[in-house]
């Protein structure tokens, strides 16, 4: 079973889901798309009877967990999504695993009044329940704390309302300290038998040490070759310990100069957020939603062997936070598609609603860091028409 929400519902999912005639719940955010579906959506008794039938849900993005909390109440479903969504029950579930890693949670109002000086430093500031880095800050001393929280209170009344509790909530804050390294983000679903599978790795490229930002990401057949022997490692240890099965999930991580792999948070029930995972189809050939439901596993070797000079990236084209949404006329997508040397796709979002206006996907030659650069380190105001 399906569900469908907003923020995002690509045609690659749309299409998938009419090929193969997989169930859709029928919901509120269904309506707009009631007519595409048609045979394929199931009312709410239907819909929790496909679950008991064949228990595995995809769900494109997390506005859909309340429908979960409320209609599969009496499975382990809700209470397992707990555990991977929400950060600091993650990392209690996890600390023997990673018994060294140091993290403390707070209250909204608790961490508001925290003295700076009680914080052991370099540090990084994060909802337990949140989404696209949104109430992230990493500081690295008392005065750089003391301007976090200021940035934060302004942040959380800008986002207020924006998505659901479940996906975003401001009451619950962690303090954590900073893993260095390489980070990573990782597309997975684990089987009927609760083993790992692994659909994508992505590399996560920042501008410098305080940038949290998701707008840069690629994967390589040398990402690959570097990462994907730790991560089904780390993935099997999380799924002993955890025993899921049947669950997909978005999981990220980061490996320390030292080679040590520790996880930094989880999303379940999806993949890379709003569309991101359609990168796997544009670059590598395979469709994550028929994996998942066929339950079959990528031949990476296979898969990887003609790409070894290709890298696929997504950029994620964010509005910068200086400018309203209500002040954007339009966006310039033929001057931000011409940018790209060989561009894959583009997925165009309401940036009227949401602060970014598109998902790229492109193809460049390994070595080649110039495409990337240009966008890592742009504002993307060129792009952006003004009332």
């Amino acid at each position: 079973m399906i569900l469908l929400d907003k923020p995002y519902v690509s045609d690659l999912l749309k299409d998938t889901i009419k090929k193969n005639n997989y169930k859709v719940a029928e919901t509120e955010a269904t309506k707009d798309i009631e007519k595409e579906m048609g045979d394929c959506l199931l009312n709410v008794s239907q819909s929790v009877k496909d679950y008991t039938n064949f228990p595995i849900i995809y769900s494109n993005t997390e506005n859909s967990l309340n429908w979960i909390n409320k209609n599969l109440s009496n499975t382990k479903l809700p209470k397992q999504i707990q555990y991977f969504k929400n950060k600091a029950l993650f990392r209690e579930m996890l600390k023997d695993l990673y018994p060294d890693f140091k993290f403390k949670k707070y209250a909204l109002n608790a961490l508001i009044n925290l003295s700076p000086d009680e914080i052991e430093y370099p540090a990084i500031i994060k909802p337990a329940v949140g989404f696209f880095s949104m109430g992230i800050y990493v500081v690295e001393n008392a005065n750089e704390f003391s301007q976090a929280i200021d940035k934060l209170k302004i942040e959380l009344e800008e986002i207020n309302g924006l998505y659901p509790t479940e996906v975003m909530d401001n009451q619950e804050f962690l303090i954590e300290e900073i893993i260095p390294g390489d980070e990573y983000a990782v597309d997975a679903y684990y089987n009927k038998d609760g083993k790992a599978v692994i659909l994508n790795i992505y590399e996560h490229i920042f501008s410098d040490g305080k940038d949290v930002a998701d707008r840069l990401y690629f994967s390589s057949a040398a990402v690959f070759e570097k990462t994907y022997d730790k991560f089904i490692n780390e993935l099997d240890k999380i799924g002993q310990k955890t025993q899921v099965s049947n669950f997909p999930m978005h999981i990220e991580f980061r490996i320390t100069p030292q080679g040590n792999v520790i996880p930094i948070e989880s999303n379940p029930l999806r993949f890379a957020g709003w569309c991101m995972t359609d990168m796997a189809y544009y670059a590598w050939g395979i469709n994550p939603y028929e994996y998942l439901f066929k339950q079959k596993s990528p031949n990476w070797k296979e898969i990887l062997k003609d790409k070894k000079n290709k890298q696929y990236n997504v950029v994620i084209a964010d509005i910068p936070r200086d400018i309203a949404l209500s002040d954007i006329k339009t966006i310039d997508y033929s001057k931000f598609t011409k940018s790209f040397n060989h561009l894959l796709h583009i997925h165009k979002t309401d940036y009227k609603t949401y602060p970014v206006f598109a998902f790229a996907f492109s193809e460049t030659e390994v070595n080649d860091k110039t495409e990337i650069d240009k966008f890592l380190y742009s504002d993307l105001k060129e792009f952006i028409v003004l009332n």
